[in-house]
This record gives C-alpha cells, sequence and structure tokens, in this order.
C-alpha cells in the first residue's frame, strides 16, 4: 500500500480523556504499531523513540502515545497507582487503535502492539478485546502476568523479549506463557538487564520487533 510520508502530534479522545501521540508514516506502510509505555515512562522515552526507528526504516508506521494525560501523569508521579491500572491503560489502548482503524493513512493497515514493562500487560489485555484489529504484539521487559484472565484469550502472536539478568521478570515471562494459548516465544538477551542499557542490547530488541512485527503484520496483504 502506497502511503504519504507524514509525521506529527495527534490527539484523540478515549472517552473523557485526550490523549495526545506522535504518528509516523512512512512512504510505504506495511503496518502500524502502537506503542504502551512503561511505568512512569512517556511517548519521547528515548528507548521506545529508538525502536519506532528501526521499526519506521523497515516500512511500518507508528503510534507513540500517553496513555495518561498530563493531569493524570502529575498525580501518578505522587501515588503511582494509575502506572498499574492495567484495564484504564488497556481501554486507552483500545481506543487509539479504533482511532487508527479510522484514519484515511491507518485504516487498512494491521495493528500490532508494541508495549515495554507494564505496557505489556495493558497491550495484551486490549489485544485479547481487538482479536480483528490486532494482528502480532512484542513486549520488551513486560510484564504480561498482569494482563491475568485475558491471557488465554489472546488471539495475536506475541513475542516476550526479556533481559537475561532481568531475573524476576523472566519467571514472570515464563509463567505467563504457559497460560497463552496465541503463538508466543520467549527471546531472553543475553546479559541485559531490565532497561536494556547495555551495548548492543537494544540494538537486538529493535531487530527482534522488527522481524516479528514484518512477519504478523504483512500476512494476507497487498
Amino acid at each position: 500500500m502506497r502511503q504519504t510520508a507524514a509525521a506529527g502530534l495527534v490527539r484523540l479522545q478515549a472517552g473523557s480523556a485526550t490523549l495526545e501521540g506522535d504518528l509516523h508514516i512512512p512512504h510505504t506502510a506495511v503496518g502500524v504499531v502502537l506503542f504502551a509505555h512503561g511505568t512512569g515512562s512517556s511517548r519521547h522515552s528515548t528507548r521506545n523513540r529508538f525502536v519506532a526507528g528501526e521499526l519506521q526504516a523497515a516500512g511500518l508506521a507508528t503510534l507513540l502515545i500517553d496513555l495518561l494525560t498530563p493531569d493524570e501523569e502529575a498525580m501518578d508521579q505522587q501515588t503511582g497507582h494509575l502506572r498499574f491500572d492495567i484495564h484504564l491503560l488497556a481501554e486507552r489502548l483500545v481506543a487509539a487503535t479504533d482511532w487508527l482503524n479510522n484514519q484515511p493513512a491507518t485504516g487498512s493497515l494491521q495493528v500490532g502492539y508494541f508495549g515495554a514493562s507494564t505496557g505489556g500487560g495493558a497491550a495484551l489485555v486490549a489485544a485479547a478485546q481487538m482479536p480483528e484489529s490486532v494482528g502480532a504484539v512484542v513486549s520488551r521487559g513486560g510484564r504480561p502476568d498482569l494482563a491475568g484472565g485475558a491471557l488465554p484469550r489472546v488471539q495475536a502472536p506475541t513475542l516476550l523479549i526479556v533481559g537475561g539478568e532481568d531475573h524476576t521478570v523472566l519467571e514472570l515471562n515464563r509463567i505467563a506463557m504457559t497460560r497463552m494459548r496465541a503463538p508466543n516465544r520467549l527471546e531472553i538477551v543475553p546479559g541485559a538487564t531490565h532497561l536494556f542499557e547495555e551495548p548492543g542490547a537494544l540494538e537486538t530488541v529493535a531487530h527482534l520487533a522488527r522481524d516479528w512485527f514484518l512477519l504478523y503484520l504483512t500476512k494476507d496483504r497487498d
């Protein structure tokens, strides 16, 4: 599908909340990836922006969105409770997916989710709610365990990427896999910790994610 290259700030409604995001559409877009940021992060995350750049270079559109409003973010900085409200975050992802499905430039593209930390749990809950719209999920250092009862209902092929030194999260991912029925795979990045700050670790994440999305978001597409 031929697209016009575009990038810029977008605003969309999720219930009573107005969410802001950065949308980038390459000239030739073969899918679109919606980013679900993790604990205390935002669409300005340097790690997720790096991954988004690699996806864009491969022909994937990206939408990095703040799932909390500025007021909610300020409140969460004090209390820390909203970042773990997985169902609220999933509802916001569903609203953003509906928005993508209704935009002329992205409406015909299969949607993928890239979730980090708690965003990984929210992405899986949202994917379970939208099996016809979500074609693939990638979780980076994610918390799929937070998806709870939604795990067996996820139909989208799911890639779980965890640092080899992120021991607690690695065990949580292994346990979550036993509850999933969708095609899934665990990729362990040797020597990497939770934030993948080690040399080459984030590049590995980006390449794994790119290949997963290209495999599953382009199936049955012209």
